[in-house]
């Protein structure tokens, strides 16, 4: 009997062992199967690649006190590859120089190539473009007198504009030679609304430009000039308001015109002005059957002068019967 009991423990007591056992061992694959994932997971995300692109600001390696340089653009496009989070900084922090060499270059037009320092070796990279081509000329500085430009045109009929002045009454010009040689003149460019009746005190661009008017490629300092332009009436005078009827065609036909406005002033010349006692205003009477009230611009060139003030007057036309 005490055999037979202690057979029975020993199978219990060794069955109990050997489910230990296996309880280990399963929990260890499991987690060295866990502990795999993970590391495989953590070294796709370093070795995985990516790609970008953008612009970053292009420099020049030159004598700037020497030379002068044009033609070249202020950015070029960098296409990158690599690690991807290699790559992710590097596209937001910038921290590389993109330049072109002309240390070595004389007066002249040369065809460059695009160069970096400060790349990570581990990324790839393509400029877009490759190279560029700069025009190098001998630096020149000169000082031009200012001129202020505007539309005369701009300016309302029966004003007139007086003489413009700026805050600025010289300029210094600095450009390669070759372009410094073509300015004609050197202007403030002053914008006049259309129909303008008042004074303008305003900021305007300043523009170095050729003799056919075109913009020539220079540095100018100050780079723009506060402008003042004096608008005033010209020779005027107060008439009155004379109503004439115009497009009857039949001998019975008769209106009756009246309006608000008995008296406008008048603008022109002392001469113009001279000759008037009155001005004639013309109505449209042809399509009003009974009554009817229209809006008449004054006509300058039926009374001979500059312009008017109001330009348009209501008329009350009426038909008589």
């Amino acid at each position: 009997m005490k055999k037979f009991l202690f057979n029975n423990w020993a199978y219990r007591l060794l069955s109990l062992f050997f489910a230990i056992l296996l309880f280990l061992y399963v929990g260890g694959t499991q987690m060295g199967s866990s502990t795999q994932d993970s590391e495989s997971s953590n070294s796709t995300q370093l070795t995985s690649n990516k790609s970008k692109t953008f612009s970053v600001p292009l420099s020049l390696t030159v004598n700037s006190n020497k030379y002068f340089v044009t033609g070249y653009p202020e950015k070029v496009k960098i296409h990158l590859s690599g690690p991807s989070a290699l790559v992710t900084t590097t596209a937001n922090t910038q921290n590389f120089k993109v330049y072109a060499d002309l240390s070595k270059l004389g007066v002249g037009s040369h065809t460059v190539r695009i160069q970096q320092e400060g790349l990570n070796n581990d990324l790839r990279y393509r400029f877009e473009p490759a190279k560029i081509k700069v025009n190098i000329q001998p630096r020149k500085t000169v000082s031009y007198p200012l001129q202020v430009k505007y539309s005369k045109g701009n300016v309302a009929s029966g004003y007139q504009a007086g003489n413009a002045t700026a805050d600025v009454k010289t300029v210094k010009i600095t450009g390669a030679s070759d372009q410094i040689n073509r300015i004609h003149s050197v202007v403030a460019q002053l914008n006049v609304s259309q129909n303008a009746k008042s004074s303008i005190n305003s900021q305007a661009i300043i523009e170095a430009l050729d003799a056919d008017q075109n913009t020539v490629n220079v540095v100018i300092t100050p780079a723009t000039a506060d402008v003042t332009l004096p608008i005033t009436p010209g020779n005027s005078k107060e008439l009155p308001v004379k109503l004439e009827a115009k497009g009857i065609t039949d001998d019975n036909e008769s209106f009756t015109l009246t309006s608000a406005t008995k008296r406008v002033r008048v603008f022109g010349t002392k001469a113009q002005l001279k000759k008037l006692s009155s001005v004639e205003v013309e109505v449209d009477t042809s399509d009003v059957k009974n009554t009817k009230t229209k809006k008449i611009e004054l006509d300058s060139k039926l009374n001979d002068v500059k312009g008017f003030d109001p330009d348009y007057i209501n008329v009350k036309i009426t038909r008589n019967n």
